[in-house]
């Protein structure tokens, strides 16, 4: 008779021990030695929500980490030699991006100009030093931010690219942008705005507006630098949208 005890609390206790280590092996934990089965002795089930507690957060941690840069240069290496568009045969410099690979604010252009294209660095004109001052009236530097264009070569005579350019090249910078995890993107000019938000509309229609890119980060459309020097009756707007960028920033900047 007791011995018919002894064997079924034998062998609840071995039920009980196989199902915490199912548990365990569900959850990716190692067996504890001190967990082993031992005949006649009780096992205690372990709670369910207390498994893997360090294994899960030790993984949220690392979900929530920045991707590092070397990310961004695969990407510029795998772009490096690209010949897969017309445009490689007139381009002197493939111009990629520049700027910090874990900006929060990162401003997106349309094609390279003739400057940027014997540099190989964007927004490096006349164009480029109206940004410079347009990032420094925020509080920021070049160095801060990241500076991109839809198109990586220069378009012959600056014109706009085709849509065969832009279905090749524009997958690169959401991988650019998938890599950097802006908060904000500020798209500069129409071309710009229309290309990253699928749309006909003005820039002056456009922009003023807070935009979710490809839930991706949000999206502020202004006025392309060249048009501004062209135009300088527009910086109001563009400050305009620059004290938007900064408040969805959580910096409020001066009315003045």
């Amino acid at each position: 008779m007791s011995m018919d005890r002894s064997f079924k609390e034998d062998l609840s206790a071995l039920k009980d021990h196989l199902e915490r280590q199912l548990q365990l092996r569900n959850q990716g934990i190692m067996k504890d030695k001190k967990n082993t089965f031992t005949p006649g002795r009780k096992t205690e089930k372990p709670k369910v929500n207390e498994l893997g507690k360090d294994a899960i957060e030790n993984q949220i941690s690392l979900n929530n980490k920045p991707l590092p840069p070397s990310k961004l240069e695969d990407i510029h290496r795998e772009l490096i030699d690209c010949r897969r568009c017309r445009l490689c045969e007139t381009r002197n410099h493939l111009v990629f991006g520049a700027g910090n690979p874990q900006a929060e604010l990162m401003f997106v252009g349309e094609a390279p100009g003739a400057d940027e294209d014997l540099q190989g660095e964007p927004f490096v004109g006349r164009a480029g030093q109206l940004l410079s001052k347009i990032i420094a009236a925020i509080g920021k530097t070049r160095e801060e931010v990241y500076i991109a264009n839809i198109i990586k070569c220069r378009p012959p005579g600056n014109r706009n690219p085709e849509a065969d350019e832009i279905a090749i090249c524009a997958p690169f910078l959401d991988r650019q942008i998938e890599a950097i995890r802006p908060r904000i993107i500020c798209s500069l000019g129409k071309f710009s705005a229309q290309t990253m938000l699928s749309s006909s509309e003005s820039i002056s229609r456009l922009r003023g507006q807070v935009y979710n890119y490809k839930n991706l980060c949000r999206l502020v459309p202004t006025f392309h630098p060249a048009y501004l020097l062209r135009s300088p009756e527009r910086k109001k707007e563009t400050w305009e949208d620059m004290q938007l960028i900064m408040k969805l920033l959580g910096n409020n900047l001066s009315e003045s």
